[in-house]
């Protein structure tokens, strides 16, 4: 306003009134509130003058105003650049050139990006910028002609346009507030541990409030509100001395008197030199987090708090159950100890980091006879000798050697070859363990393979499938023995692997078949009976020995199928004999352990009597002696049937 212009205001424009949107105008009143900040940008510097003091001393919304002050549009941005939080810019539009004002404005929301300060334009020549097409075009919050400004209606455009600032700021911190929300429930979910989530509270926290990440975070055990059962899980900045300690164990009272006011009242405390979130969790275990704020919360941030604290609830109960998957997917709930899954990805992570000059050995160890153990004596008294065994071995290795259960009797050990050898091994795979005080001896069979750091195709599954193997071969030498995977052992594995797959291509081709090995009577010199025996030619027309395949047959499962093939055969062999007039001649057919123990054996023969209709009393089966490790009453249950039947 020029000077002239001043003089024309009225006096009782000049005096505070009475029916302004804010009654607001004592300057004797005082604020230690922040002040809102007014940029005035005029050429003319009675304007600045005329205005800072028509508004000197005035609160508006219980704050005070701080004048900032450009003589052009080129100061007014420049200034712009590097202040910020300015609240309302009293912008002349004709300064340099006609339309230096509004050219501010474009650079102002466009360039800048500077929203939410609210423009009010003053022009002496108000024709120069038609009113509706400037405000629409530049989000303009009034438009004035300087000798409209009189002191009253300055201070209600003021008002009205501090008051659009503050609703546009509360607006924004509140979505930014709701951003932060989302991004820390991101970050949440990414937490391995409830005491990494729990470190992660108190940096969300922090950052939330804008203060040093300086606090900790208390786990209430049970819902009585006693100081020791309160535990401090994490704790970050000045705190981390207080990390593990029992909250009554604390020697700041103030933390203390805090943290239970929080946990008893369940709810936030937000005080003005801390803060207290309470957070609810699972199975009446609780959370609160102590975070030191020497600045205050405002308004729109204790109500995205509480958001905040009910997503961290959430997410605090997800974490938590996720952890207690982790603990079911990678650790075995009875011995306490990593499981199989577990094992596997550590001798991954170890072998990846594993250097040229260092030995490594993988190991397992099998119970034997530990299924004849369970039937025996109970699996109670069988988890009882597991548990034992689980013990021993952890007392015995090092913590630089990883014990994990693999299967249901089956102990994994991975560590340095200096640590696990053949001697170190020896007082486990012979020992006695005292389970309800008895002694029991224990035999185990130790399977080990050498870890070489230049084999790139090695990974953790297949180290434990060789072990596996050293094992097989060591309980193929008796009890109590012990045996290294080597490339012998690796070259006959794949020769057997081989062979089966021969094997199955033989079934399906019609490669096997059956040989007749007559018996005779030596008194009569008569046929007195038939073996049949399973004969394999290859395409090349040589004869795989049946001590080669029978056994890869009966190991893999194959001989089950085989076993009825070669029944039916030989009894349909029969029938044509028996139709050619020899009769009184027995059939005989071997039969292996695995055929006999199908709940279904019994009568797949019936079927096959039936089918080729010969009489029972022709049929002899003989068993092998492997069967005895069916068990006694099994097996007479079995051969008795058989025998009612009229099979010999």
């Amino acid at each position: 306003m020029s000077d002239k212009q001043t003089q024309n205001c009225s006096k009782e424009e000049l005096l505070s009134f009475s029916d302004g949107a804010d009654r607001r105008v004592l300057p004797a009143r005082e604020s230690n509130a922040p002040p809102w900040r007014i940029l005035i940008v005029d050429d003319d510097l009675d304007v600045h003058k005329a205005t800072e003091y028509t508004l000197h001393g005035v609160l508006i919304l219980d704050r005070p105003l701080q004048f900032m002050h450009a003589y052009s549009s080129n100061e007014a941005i420049a200034l712009l650049r590097r202040e910020s939080n300015v609240a309302v810019i009293l912008l002349d539009v004709v300064m340099e050139t006609e339309n230096s004002g509004l050219a501010a404005v474009n650079i102002i929301r466009g360039e800048l990006g500077l929203t939410n300060p609210r423009i009010v334009l003053r022009t002496g020549q108000p024709g120069y910028a038609p009113e509706i097409e400037t405000i629409r075009r530049y989000d303009i919050n009034d438009y004035k002609t300087k000798n409209e400004l009189t002191r009253v209606k300055l201070y209600t455009t003021l008002t009205a346009a501090i008051r659009s600032y503050d609703q546009l700021c509360r607006l924004e911190a509140g979505r930014k507030g709701l951003e932060h929300i989302i991004a820390a429930s991101n970050q949440f979910i990414s937490e391995l541990g409830v005491r990494e989530f729990s470190s992660g509270v108190i940096r969300q926290i922090a950052a939330f409030i804008g203060v040093e990440p300086e606090g900790l975070v208390c786990a209430q055990n049970s819902g009585d509100n006693q100081a020791e059962n309160c535990v401090v899980i994490a704790a970050t900045g000045a705190f981390s001395r207080f990390n593990g300690q029992k909250l009554i164990d604390i020697d700041d009272q103030r933390i203390v008197e805090t943290l239970m006011r929080c946990f008893k009242q369940r709810k936030n405390l937000l005080e003005p030199e801390q803060i207290a979130l309470f957070f609810s969790g699972r199975n009446a275990r609780d959370y609160a987090a102590f975070v030191d704020s020497p600045q205050g919360v405002s308004e729109i941030d204790q109500r995205l708090l509480e958001v905040f604290c009910t997503n961290v609830s959430i997410c605090g109960d997800n974490v938590q159950l996720v952890e207690e998957l982790r603990l079911l997917a990678y650790h075995d709930a009875l011995l306490k100890l990593p499981n199989r899954c577990f094992f596997v990805e550590a001798l991954d992570l170890r072998m990846a980091e594993m250097k040229s000059d260092t030995a490594l050995t993988v190991a397992l160890l099998d119970v034997d006879q530990f299924a004849e153990i369970n039937d025996m004596l109970g699996h109670h008294y069988g988890d009882l000798l597991l548990f034992a065994i689980a013990r021993r071995l952890e007392s015995h290795f090092s913590s630089q050697c990883l014990l994990a259960r693999i299967g249901n009797d089956t102990f994994g050990l991975f560590g340095e070859s200096s640590l696990i050898n053949e001697e170190t091994l020896a007082p486990f795979v012979n020992s006695s363990y005292l389970i309800e005080g008895v002694e029991r001896p224990v035999n185990m069979a130790a399977g080990l393979v050498r870890v070489d750091w230049d084999d790139q195709e090695t990974n953790g599954s297949m180290l434990l499938k060789d072990a596996s193997i050293a094992v097989k071969h060591a309980k193929e030498n008796g009890q109590g023995q012990l045996a290294w995977y080597t490339t012998e052992i690796s070259t006959a594995t794949r020769a057997r692997t081989l062979l089966l797959q021969d094997l199955r291509h033989a079934c399906s081709h019609e490669m096997l078949y059956v040989a007749y090995q007559p018996q005779i009577d030596l008194a009569t010199g008569k046929v007195s009976g038939i073996e049949a025996l399973m004969r394999w030619r290859t395409a090349t027309g040589s004869i795989i020995s049946p001590d080669t395949f029978i056994p890869v047959a009966e190991h893999s499962g194959l001989i089950i199928g085989l076993g009825i093939w070669i029944l039916r055969t030989a009894l349909h062999a029969m029938r044509r004999l028996q139709d050619a007039g020899h009769t009184g001649i027995h059939m005989a057919v071997n039969v292996s352990a695995n055929q006999f123990r199908q709940p279904n054996f019994i009568a797949l023969v019936d079927q096959a009597l039936a089918d080729c209709n010969v009489s029972a009393q022709f049929l002899e089966l003989e068993i092998t002696e492997s069967v005895a490790a069916l068990g006694f009453s099994f097996v007479e249950k079995s051969l008795s049937s058989l025998r009612q039947r009229g099979i010999s």
